[in-house]
């Protein structure tokens, strides 16, 4: 795949839409036809995405996305639920790791009244032109990709042993879906048809029927139907039995929020991320190494690259671990974590050997929380459907959250990522279709450390969009799904940009690399030090020079590592640009 370029001189241009599913980009693009801007692109996008990638996250999980509008400044919108009020430390007894499926990690659904928020404040559309696409996918049916059929059949014991309404849903006729066959989600369809009816009889003003939308999710027949399901105890997916924290008033108290980006300068660009409660700043003190270590003076194919990039990214992910949090409940150093000099310092430690340690710093002289480190393996499970395996050991990539990014003729631009309340890690609620989130897996249970477990408390997610501004005009925005390796994939994809002369789709196609030595965001939340993952397409002499300098070398397929997707506008010309990732043979990127 090529970059796609548009001209604004052409007639009938509108925009640019890449996301994850060759289905939802149409979608994206239909919406930029037919007169929406570039926030209703992405709301119709990511109601699709629900229906079409429910491996991948679904109306109950959470999004961050961050947008611009044309002459506006940038903006974060948080759709990342809390955990619920009933949240303590002993509601976790016996447990030392919160699970990753059922529903005690359950928080607060976040995605459906972010995406609404933007479509109210930003939008142009009604409710009915933004979600129709998703009410006739799940009604008519999508074609099931080989990932999802991967999915179910990993899960598929726990479907027969314990989630009987997951195995309705996706073992109507007692067998697992074929790859490329048609499948409907006729409750899903029924739920937002329902909404829609609700909202258009309750309030005949556009932004009116958003709110009524937004009302009924959180204390409607929504959350009626949410509430009933988890009344009882219900099983995780190793069959352990847990009763949900989720109230009426959690569900109902709860409103998705704006809130500034963290940022810094590089290159004479600026670099948008969430806050600490998500893991977006270490992007930017990735960056903040990259200055210190002069990456951006080196071939970006290099061997010394590939090291370089993997040393600070194991720096700065130990920081992420040691110090982010939500910040309404600690206070970040995020100040001094972002600094030149404190960079600086922390650059002194990289070697031209793989580090095999965690080393987090301590900042302002403040001491660092060192998680409880195990190696894979060696938490003996019997849950085949926790956490977000989205890429083993070997590279193979199972994928568990989705990515949009959307720009307009007029400079409106997009970047978020959907995820959670994935169809195989949450029984589906039947009377909605789909399961709740389990997020609140990337919570400790340990008293000292930043992120441990709280009412209330957001937990640090690891969904990352990336905006990207010049002369405070947004001219990128990015990002891919990934877990722990989304800030990875993605900065080196924007050093390659950056640095290595690339478009867009060059960029993107490059061989990728990861590291694994770092505290797993996901259950059981292991640690592999100095494990590097590197596309086999990085070249044998690569691959030698890193295991020579100590590094631990997973070779991956030739393409196996990222699901990056972008697009970009050039405020001199107007020219827009997109480009998706060609792994998996599902992204896509369209425009006009």
């Amino acid at each position: 795949m090529g970059e796609f370029t548009s001209r604004p001189e052409l007639r009938g241009h509108f925009g640019m839409v890449a996301s994850t599913h060759w289905l939802a980009t149409g979608v994206g693009m239909s919406t930029l036809e037919r007169g929406g801007n570039a926030f209703d692109a992405a709301v119709a996008t990511g109601f699709t995405l629900q229906v079409v990638e429910p491996h991948l996250n679904g109306p109950a999980g959470d999004v961050p996305i961050i947008m611009q509008a044309a002459g506006g400044a940038p903006t974060v919108i948080c759709g990342q639920g809390p955990m619920p009020a009933a949240t303590t430390l002993d509601a976790f007894a016996g447990l030392d790791r919160v699970p990753g499926s059922g529903v005690l990690p359950a928080c607060v659904p976040g995605a459906f009244d972010a995406w609404l928020l933007m479509a109210r404040d930003h939008g142009t559309m009604r409710l009915r032109e933004l979600i129709t696409p998703a009410i006739d996918y799940a009604t008519r049916g999508y074609p099931v990709m080989p990932q999802i059929v991967d999915k179910i059949n990993l899960a598929r014991p726990v479907f027969e042993s314990h989630w009987p309404t997951s195995r309705a849903l996706w073992m109507a006729d007692g067998s697992v879906p074929t790859a490329g066959s048609f499948h409907r989600n006729p409750a899903l369809a029924a739920t937002y048809q329902r909404i829609l009816d609700e909202a258009e009889r309750e309030s005949q003003d556009r932004d009116g029927q958003i709110d009524a939308a937004r009302r009924i999710w959180r204390e409607g027949f929504v959350a009626e139907a949410i509430l009933r399901f988890v009344a009882s105890p219900i099983a995780d997916g190793s069959g352990a039995p847990h009763t949900a924290l989720l109230s009426a008033e959690d569900l109902a108290s709860w409103r998705a929020s704006y809130e500034d980006p963290v940022s810094i300068e590089y290159a004479g660009l600026r670099v948008h991320k969430t806050g600490p409660w998500g893991q977006g700043p270490a992007f930017l003190q990735q960056l903040r190494l990259a200055q210190a270590l002069g990456i951006g003076e080196l071939d970006v194919f290099s061997p010394e690259f590939v090291h370089r990039v993997t040393e600070a990214a194991k720096l700065s992910f130990a920081d992420r671990d040691a110090w982010y949090a939500d910040p309404d409940f600690f206070d970040v150093p995020l100040d001094t974590l972002l600094s030149p000099e404190y960079a600086a310092h922390r650059a002194g430690l990289v070697t031209d050997t793989a580090s095999l340690e965690l080393r987090p710093g301590s900042p302002d002289g403040r001491t660092p929380f060192l998680p409880e480190l195990r190696r894979p393996g060696t938490l003996p499970t019997t849950d085949l459907t926790s956490g977000e395996p989205t890429v083993n050991p070997a590279g193979e990539q199972k994928g568990d959250t989705c990515h949009v990014d959307v720009v307009d003729a007029d400079g409106n631009m997009v970047a978020a990522t959907p995820s959670g309340g994935w169809l195989a890690s949450s029984p589906t609620i039947p009377d909605l279709g789909f399961p709740l989130g389990t997020r609140g897996q990337m919570f400790w249970l340990d008293e000292r450390a930043p992120s441990v477990v709280a009412a209330g408390k957001r937990p640090r997610t690891t969904l990352t969009p990336t905006l990207v501004t010049r002369e405070n005009e947004p001219v990128i925005a990015l990002g891919s799904p990934g877990g722990d390796q989304q800030d990875q994939w993605s900065l080196t994809y924007f050093l390659r940009l950056v640095h290595g002369g690339m478009n867009l789709q060059e960029a993107i196609d490059a061989p990728m690399f990861h590291t694994n030595s770092l505290a797993g965001s996901f259950y059981p939340r292991d640690f592999s030090p100095g494990e590097i993952v590197v596309e086999s397409r990085a070249g044998e002499a690569t691959l030698a020079e890193l295991r020579r300098r100590g590094h631990h070398v997973v070779e991956s397929g030739p393409w196996s590592l990222g699901r990056l997707s972008a697009v970009s506008r050039d405020p001199e010309t107007g020219i827009l640009r997109a480009a998706a990732n060609p792994r998996g043979m599902q992204g896509y990127a369209a425009g006009r």
